[in-house]
This record gives structure tokens, C-alpha cells and sequence, in this order.
């Protein structure tokens, strides 16, 4: 069966993910692929609003515009907006169904999983391709457990997944190797290759560092992405505090 699903990781929150499957969903787009945006959980304050009334993340939404398509409810059919320190308003297929506290979240992870499957069968079935977007970071021990965002949606589908990291927050390697140890064998097996993000400076001063990543891991380094300066994409996961304090 020919793949259908790509899916961009991240190292952390704000490694570039959104940025990354921006820029795909454009390429591909402009290969002549029909071409649709997901994430299956997503936490953010800002949202956009569909046609059909729903709210889905504005990431989602200017992906979607990237793909030459009005945004859908089913491009990221779980919304988390933060209320608490603790807890947080769960939109379901861009429709709010109730403020829940983490640990009872926790437990409603199965009905949102399905949720999840349900709008990306959907979309498979729909479009030739479907560029999908984790959420924070697939290492995060303690929330493997019914993960619905990052390893736990690409076991689901058994999707490929490409790896970024943020090189100009530094400990980049240490960022990519450390986050394919924390992850099992199966999921390990699933990352084919890496990206580092928002790099300056000269190419060749890295490249030690790639071929010592490479033979390390014994995955590619598919790219090294330079950094762009003006570049406002809508934060998700975390706070953006260089957005904020430049506005």
C-alpha cells in the first residue's frame, strides 16, 4: 500500500514543526499532489474558526491556506485551550465539549483518539497526501502513556516521521539523540531521518557535527534549514515570548 502520511516531530515545542509542514504542504501542492494539513492534538489559545463554524488551531488553518484549501474541523480534530494552570476546555472536531482537568483528560485520551483516526481516515481517503504535525515532543515519558499527539498517532497509522530540532536555542545534538533514546524500538525505527532548524553561520563548521549525528544514530540528516528573520507563523504548544515582547 502506498504511504499516504508523513509526520514532522519535534524535539520541542517551537522546533519548527508548524514552519516545516508549511512549507511541505506548499511543495508538494506545487508538485501537483493534493495535499491536506493535520495534527491531531493541539494546544493553543488561538484558534480559527471553519466554515462549518468549527475552531481548529490557526497553525492548522494557514497550512491549510498553504495547501490552496479552506481550513476543516478534521485538519486537527482535538483542540486543547488552556483555562488553568491544570486544566483546559476540549474542543472535539471544532466543537467545545467540556473543561476538564489534566488527570481527567487523561482518562477521556481514548475517545479522542478516536476522534483523531476518524478525521485522519478521512482525510486519507480524501487526499493524496497528508502532512501532519506533532505537538511539544515525543520524549515526554510521562505522557506516552495514550499519547494521541506524537508516537502514539504514528503507531496508530504506522506513518513515517522526520525529526526536527531548533539548532539557535543550542545542544541541538544532544536534543536529537537524547530524544531518539527515549523512544522505543519500533518508534526509533520509525523516525527516517533528521532536520535541524533556524541554523547561521557557516555550513561547514557543522558539518563535523552531521556526520558524527549520522554515525551515531545511523539516520540521514535530510536538511539544515537557515534561519529566517521576520518569519510570524502562529506559536502552539508554548508561549512565543519573542512575539510577545516584540509586539
Amino acid at each position: 500500500m502506498k504511504q499516504k502520511t508523513l509526520m514532522i516531530q519535534g524535539t520541542t515545542s517551537d522546533a519548527g514543526k508548524s514552519t516545516l509542514v508549511t512549507a511541505l504542504c506548499r511543495w508538494f501542492v506545487q508538485q501537483n499532489y493534493r495535499v491536506a494539513p493535520f495534527k491531531p492534538q493541539n494546544m493553543a489559545l488561538n484558534s480559527a474558526v471553519t466554515a462549518e463554524g468549527g475552531e481548529i488551531g490557526r497553525a492548522q488553518a494557514v497550512q491549510a491556506q498553504a495547501c490552496h484549501l479552506a481550513p476543516h474541523i478534521d485538519m486537527n480534530p482535538v483542540l486543547l485551550k488552556p483555562n488553568s494552570d491544570s486544566g483546559a476546555q476540549v474542543i472535539i472536531h471544532g466543537k467545545a465539549v467540556a473543561n476538564m482537568e489534566a488527570r481527567f483528560y487523561h482518562d477521556y485520551k481514548p475517545i479522542a483518539m478516536q476522534a483523531v483516526l476518524d478525521s485522519h481516515h478521512w482525510l486519507e481517503s480524501n487526499y493524496e497526501l497528508v502532512m501532519v504535525e506533532g505537538a511539544g515532543s515525543p520524549a515526554e515519558i510521562n505522557l506516552r502513556d495514550r499519547d494521541i499527539a506524537n508516537m502514539g498517532f504514528a503507531e496508530a497509522v504506522d506513518c513515517p516521521v522526520i525529526l526536527i530540532a531548533d539548532i539557535d536555542r543550542g545542544g541541538v545534538f544532544a536534543h536529537l539523540v537524547g530524544t531518539l533514546s527515549c523512544l522505543s524500538e519500533s518508534e526509533q525505527a520509525r523516525i527516517k531521518g533528521f532536520i535541524i532548524n533556524r541554523f547561521r553561520g557557516d555550513i561547514s563548521l557543522l558539518q563535523p557535527g552531521l556526520d558524527w549525528l549520522e554515525q551515531k544514530t545511523g539516520k540521514p540528516v535530510l536538511g539544515v534549514l537557515p534561519y529566517l528573520h521576520g518569519l510570524h507563523l502562529e506559536a502552539e504548544d508554548a508561549v512565543n515570548t519573542q512575539q510577545i515582547t516584540s509586539s
